[in-house]
């Protein structure tokens, strides 16, 4: 019987690519094919961009191409609206990788992006507190 390489006991088949501490040693180069850009339109997400499941996905045959991280975040995103930050943290996996993989759903046409209102759209503060004031004198 073979022994690991600690010493520890048996091996275990594939267990060059599993450490207990650890977990799973897959690199996220290899999740994401070795991209560092989401897609190829080259879309940049916000950690406070939220993320829905399209209304009229592509179909089951389409999905089961994806690989299991996309999966993973399709399923989440099916439970809930959630932020890049979310899902980066509910996946385990790193905010880069993420976002690569979500390029790729959203080029498919299984997510949804809502991307959120640059500062210099907000109305202003001063207003704000006018019809604040406005509306307490009614």
């Amino acid at each position: 019987m073979n022994e690991d390489s600690t010493g520890g006991g048996p091996a275990v088949p594939g267990g060059q690519w599993y450490d207990a501490d650890a977990g799973p040693l897959v690199r996220p180069y290899a999740m994401t094919g070795g991209r560092t850009r989401p897609g190829p339109s080259n879309v940049r997400f916000d950690l406070i961009a939220l993320v829905v499941v399209d209304d009229d996905p592509p179909g089951a045959a389409e999905e089961a191409l994806l690989g299991p991280e996309h999966r993973s975040l399709l399923a989440l995103c099916r439970a809930e609206t959630q932020s890049v930050a979310e899902l980066a943290a509910d996946a385990d996996l790193p905010v880069g990788v993420v976002r690569v993989l979500l390029g790729d759903l959203l080029e498919s046409g299984f997510v949804r992006v809502s991307r959120p209102v640059p500062p210099a759209q907000l109305p202003d503060e001063r207003i704000l507190r006018e019809v604040i004031d406005g509306l307490r004198a009614l």
